[in-house]
């Protein structure tokens, strides 16, 4: 049985060529699987029943099922557990902000980039997501959108749950290209944001792609040592060169790059690490969005007072650099990436 839930409409129609399917009709399947939220074909009605059966016969739509399903007291916040046929299972969250309706999803199950203060990694990488599988994350919540909450949709995504995105490089920008199609999402490129720990070739060569999609570079130590401490990949590529990278994409896309920086306590919330982290953003096309850690037991890793993320905020602000501390959302239904797959793994 083939899967055709990910597949582009070109590679749908070259799929539906052997039973003589028009391109008409496969723009409707299309639109059926990844507007209307069709997971089989017998919801097709606009097809003919013969055709309907025979598809069904040899095709298949692969949609992951709801394993656990976890919302925030204040409804502002939705995590799922999907899972595909493999028995594989991601994470996937809703952000109900202000300005839309935002999702983080993962492009892998499980990551292998070892970071400090990440549950994603406990369990090491299980293996990459597909175009599909990727697409499928939005999808689902897209439908539930729609389904449950009067019509509404997904506004905005960002790459940044479980998984290291440049590291499935291929299949992260089929999605990209994929959500983008007016028979899927339509999502704005603009409305995109891609997540990296500093995967310097990939960066370059998203860079080169030509897709104004915003990046983020997961920063979270403003020099070499304490960064290779919190986040192994850099020994591999260097704070310097991922500073480099980061500045062509800002060069080559006019897109400001956002560096995420973690705030964990006494660790990388001083005065010493807010001066050198100044420095380094001195005359780049970039903010800083601070995170006060999300405490992951397994790590026992610290949150700082709210003193002392006010005092990091102050400083960078009166030192020339854009910066925000991000809201947090969904602490109790625990929205950390890999905390809720980790509990299923564990389970």
């Amino acid at each position: 049985m083939t899967n055709i839930f990910g597949m582009t409409l070109v590679q749908l129609q070259e799929t539906l060529k052997p039973y003589k399917v028009p391109a008409y009709r496969s723009k409707q399947i299309a639109e059926w699987m990844y507007q209307k939220g069709a997971g089989s074909f017998e919801a097709m009605t606009n097809l003919s029943k013969q055709l309907r059966e025979t598809l069904a016969g040899e095709l298949v739509i692969g949609r992951p099922n709801i394993k656990a399903r976890l919302d925030s007291k204040d409804k502002k916040t939705t995590k799922f557990l999907l899972e595909f046929d493999d028995g594989t299972a991601v994470e996937t969250v809703l952000m109900r902000q202000s300005y839309g309706n935002s999702i983080c999803v993962s492009s892998q199950a499980g990551c292998s980039m070892g970071c400090a203060f990440c549950a994603s990694t406990l369990h090491g990488l299980a293996r990459d997501l597909t175009t599909g599988e990727i697409l499928a994350q939005a999808i689902t919540i897209n439908d539930m959108l729609r389904d449950e909450e009067d019509g509404q949709k997904v506004d905005t995504i960002v790459i940044m749950g479980s998984g290291e995105p440049l590291m499935n490089y291929e299949n992260v920008i089929g999605f990209l290209h994929l959500v983008h199609e007016p028979y899927t999402l339509n999502m704005g490129y603009r409305n995109i944001t891609l997540s990296t720990s500093g995967i310097v070739p990939q960066m370059y060569l998203l860079a080169d792609e030509g897709l104004p999609i915003s990046l983020s570079v997961s920063l979270h130590a403003p020099e070499q040592a304490l960064r290779s401490a919190l986040m192994p990949i850099n020994r591999k590529y260097p704070l310097t060169d991922v500073i480099k990278a980061a500045k062509n994409y800002a060069d080559k896309t006019k897109r400001r790059v956002t560096y995420e920086y973690i705030l964990i306590d006494q660790l990388n919330d001083g005065e010493l690490q807010a001066k050198q982290l100044a420095n380094l953003m001195h005359g780049q096309l970039a903010s800083v969005n601070l995170i006060p850690i999300n405490p992951v037991v397994e790590r026992n890793l610290m949150r700082p007072s709210k003193e002392r993320i006010d005092w990091f905020e102050h400083y960078l602000s009166t030192h020339h650099v854009t910066v925000t501390v991000r809201r947090e959302m969904g602490t109790d239904i625990q929205a950390a990436c890999g905390q809720l797959r980790n509990k299923h793994l564990s389970d």
